[in-house]
């Protein structure tokens, strides 16, 4: 698991794992969840794989769009 870098100190990711279609995310509260191409579709994973080496907007993105959507 990588640490989330959290440039702007405000987020409850704590670190992430990406892999080929799926991304595991940490939670501060120290849940894990793994979003897939097939539970969340390829464009969000995409995105928040993005999100996620930024070190910014991987909370704010997963609590608007993909809260529910991990396998």
């Amino acid at each position: 698991m990588q640490k989330y870098m959290d440039i702007n100190g405000d987020s409850g990711v704590y670190g992430y794992e990406i892999g080929t279609d799926y991304i595991k995310v940490q939670f501060k509260d120290g849940s894990i969840y793994t979003y897939t191409y097939l539970s969340a579709g390829r464009d969000k994973v995409e995105t928040m794989k993005i999100l996620a080496k930024s070190g910014n907007g991987l909370n704010s993105f997963i609590n608007r769009y993909a809260r529910k959507l991990y396998a």
